[in-house]
């Protein structure tokens, strides 16, 4: 079928992207497999991952499907786009849907981008995962492909004035290798590994990040633990 929505939308965002001179660094999208289904699973620092996790499959000439909150779907601007781009909408009180949407598109050979921390790391830390893109790859007999993006929290994150200003600010994206999801391994225990190869990922693309805070008044998106003042895990709880 064709992409009518999919592929003007992408044209459109790297044409926003050249003209705010992003500077994007992406490693290993040749991981992402050619042909077949594939779980995608990245970190989450912005509202703007999802663009750049699926810009990381563009090279294998790949489209993915993402599971996305259903009020998204329900908005009168994005919702239009979101049906056309053929993503999956996740309906808090009714998980299971989704779940099987998930799956059929897998089977289908399609990839299917999740963020298992559900919501936006404020901390810019990693949180804990939901086992559901594990137990997606199990039932699917597919593989998890993890991945990570760090220096989106500056373009529009959670609390902060969105940046869409000429600012050449870098993006740096790592895709690491397929993780197997054996069916008769606890779910549990495939989430740890998955959890552990995106933290691999998430500081190899901080340790290859061109640039530091410019002054004390741009520490915000550093986290605590590399010096920065973004909130702790434990004072982003807090905040409840």
């Amino acid at each position: 079928m064709a992409e009518l929505v999919y592929r003007p939308v992408v044209g459109a965002a790297l044409t926003l992207f050249k003209a705010l001179d992003l500077k994007i660094d992406t490693q290993g999208s040749e991981n992402i497999p050619r042909t077949g289904g594939a779980v995608l699973v990245s970190n989450h620092i912005s509202y703007l991952d999802f663009i750049f996790t699926g810009l990381a499959a563009l090279p294998q000439k790949r489209l993915v499907r993402f599971m996305a909150k259903d009020s998204v779907f329900k908005h009168k601007i994005s919702g239009p786009l979101m049906r056309g781009m053929k993503h999956i909408p996740v309906d808090r009180s009714q998980g299971e849907h989704a779940y099987q949407h998930a799956l059929e598109s897998l089977k289908a050979g399609e990839i299917v981008g999740v963020f298992p921390e559900a919501t936006i790391s404020q901390s810019f830390t990693l949180k804990s995962f939901k086992s559901g893109a594990a137990r997606l790859a199990q039932e699917a007999g597919v593989p998890l492909i993890p991945m990570a993006l760090w220096g989106t929290q500056r373009l529009w994150t959670k609390g902060r004035p969105r940046n869409f200003k000429r600012s050449h600010i870098p993006v740096t994206i790592r895709v690491g290798e397929p993780l197997e999801a054996p069916a008769d391994q606890y779910a549990g225990a495939i989430t740890r590994r998955l959890r552990g190869r995106v933290q691999e990922l998430l500081e190899a693309a901080q340790r290859a990040y061109p640039v530091r805070p410019k002054d004390a008044g741009d520490t915000w998106w550093v986290p605590a633990h590399l010096g920065g003042t973004a909130p702790t895990p434990e004072e982003v709880k807090e905040r409840g």
